[in-house]
């Protein structure tokens, strides 16, 4: 089994990101591709075609501010020789509410009062399955696994260019809609938490 471990970045990486990749337990031939430019759809359809041409059977996408558990890639493997196509680790936004970054729907509809007008709406998942795999309308790409199989009965259909933005969503929205248009599912495991690092600045208290 050749994994392709895809990380599309801007140009630094985070040190603690780094080091849980290199300590995460890896399953068969792994293989590393990053892929710089401060347009992050664009680098992730550029490792998407690495992968397709490349002759691998899985991608396993993590975005650089992760902090990654041990078990991530062995889980998720397991999930997938289990028939699940696509799958999500789990973690939160960085930002407040901070909110899980899994999704009940993931669509677009048209404004009541101008119907001309598309909006995209997306409801994020709050009271969902611990320790337990389930199906997701859509997840952000921080971390997730896919079947290089199934990603080819996708682009079959729809081409190769799978995150190009669509509808005002970004990136990752836009893929699981075009997934979910031929009929592929997203699920998440959330036995794979990750951390989402983020910053602050401490100021000197007002006197």
């Amino acid at each position: 089994m050749r994994t392709m471990i895809a990380i599309p970045c801007m140009d630094m990486v985070n040190a603690v990101f780094m080091r849980s990749l290199l300590a995460m337990d890896k399953v068969g031939e792994v293989s590393y591709e990053m892929e710089i430019g401060t347009l992050v759809y664009n680098s992730r359809n550029q490792l998407l075609m690495k992968a397709l041409a490349g002759g691998y059977d899985r991608i396993l996408w993590f975005d650089s501010d992760m902090e990654i558990p041990k078990v991530t890639m062995r889980i998720l493997s397991e999930d997938l020789d289990a028939g699940h196509g696509i799958v999500s680790g789990l973690y939160i936004k960085r930002i407040p509410p901070f909110t899980p970054t899994i999704f009940k729907t993931c669509e677009i509809q048209q404004l009541e009062d101008q119907p001309e007008k598309l909006i995209p709406v997306a409801d994020s998942y709050q009271d969902y399955p611990k320790n337990d795999i389930f199906e997701v309308a859509a997840c952000g790409f921080g971390c997730v696994m896919m079947d290089v199989a199934t990603v080819r009965k996708i682009t079959d259909k729809l081409g190769v260019m799978l995150f190009m933005p669509t509808a005002g969503f970004g990136e990752d929205f836009s893929f699981c809609l075009r997934a979910s248009y031929v009929g592929e599912k997203i699920y998440c495991d959330s036995r794979v938490r990750l951390g989402h690092i983020g910053y602050r600045a401490f100021t000197v208290p007002e006197e």
